[in-house]
């Protein structure tokens, strides 16, 4: 195909303003990356910290996105990983140094240096998009564009915290936020068999159905004590004193982990809310390990995900609609 010099993008020039349908240059591959034709662009609760100034130093301008799905019509040299016409996903992590001390340790979520896809680098909010190809994955055939998107960020954080939280051994697991992640976690537990707890902001009925719909035993108000004690909670909303409220609901020994990238304050607690061996951890990023593994697991579910197609040039609404809650899954933008 023959590849235009200019394109569509939705530009966020500054947080706090509205992003902008502009017509901007089509990246180049460099050594090592692919050219993309971004097929679909999943739009994240991270888009909404970058767009409101709640992520410290962006790039300026910069096109949002991270759950990036597209066609590869070029690549650079040594780039060699995937052939013109493969389909593949980006995520959020798009490279690392390699080098510092928690790359060497295998923790390469944590790398000193890393750059990350729509925050760091220019992301999926756009027709054309370069990616590293070491940081990018062939998607199971069994997922369509639109349904595939959400799980490279949605999904893969959402593992990586039920992962950290205790995997498989969790019997009884909370969720408190009922979205995008959240519902892809509730599949992942169902299907290993354990007890799944929604937890929705008050008032948010609809949310609670939904998460019965998914398969959840029970679901209620964030404030609210679930009628079994829990082995592990899953925080989604960026809500400070949510930690605090799953504190009081999981058991001895049992876990917290916040998935999110920003959360409001944590108020103070009474250190007996921990001191019976409770955990409190968050997770940071991801590895290429949770997404190979969860985009292996994904079609043994199968995981389906709830998804809602809006244009490119309603990035915006899409990001308003997000922080009003005002959404069942995840809004996907149709880029091509």
């Amino acid at each position: 195909m023959e590849i235009p010099k200019t394109m569509r993008a939705m530009v966020l020039d500054e947080p706090g303003k509205p992003l902008e349908l502009r017509q901007v240059p089509v990246p180049e591959p460099g050594p090592g990356q692919v050219l993309l034709r971004v097929r679909a662009c999943g739009v994240c609760r991270t888009d909404l910290h970058l767009a409101d100034g709640e992520l410290p130093d962006p790039k300026l301008p910069v096109i949002p996105g991270h759950e990036i799905v597209g066609e590869v019509v070029a690549a650079g040299e040594g780039a060699d990983r995937y052939a013109v016409g493969q389909r593949i996903g980006v995520p959020w992590l798009g490279w690392t140094c390699g080098e510092c001390v928690h790359c060497r340790a295998g923790r390469e979520n944590l790398c000193d240096h890393a750059r990350f896809n729509g925050y760091t680098l220019d992301g999926g909010f756009a027709e054309y998009k370069v990616a590293d190809v070491r940081y990018a994955f062939a998607l199971p055939d069994e997922y369509d564009d639109e349904p595939a998107a959400p799980l490279l960020c949605a999904g893969l954080i959402g593992y990586r915290t039920w992962r950290l939280g205790g995997g498989e051994s969790v019997e009884r697991l909370g969720i408190y936020g009922f979205g995008a992640a959240g519902h892809i976690v509730a599949q992942i537990a169902r299907y290993h068999g354990q007890k799944v707890f929604a937890f929705t902001r008050p008032g948010d009925v609809e949310g609670q159905e939904f998460a019965r719909r998914m398969g959840a035993a029970w679901a209620g108000e964030s404030g609210q004590r679930p009628p079994e004690e829990l082995d592990a909670a899953l925080i989604f909303a960026p809500v400070g004193p949510l930690m605090v409220e799953a504190l009081k609901v999981v058991r001895k020994g049992g876990t917290v982990v916040s998935g999110g990238i920003h959360m409001s304050d944590i108020p103070s607690f009474p250190y007996s809310l921990m001191w019976e061996e409770r955990v409190l951890r968050a997770v940071a990023n991801l590895t290429r390990r949770d997404g190979e593994e969860l985009l292996a697991l994904a079609p043994k579910i199968p995981i389906e995900t709830h998804t809602k197609r809006l244009p490119l040039e309603e990035a915006q609404t899409a990001l308003d609609r997000v922080r009003a809650g005002d959404v069942e899954g995840a809004f996907v933008l149709d880029c091509s």
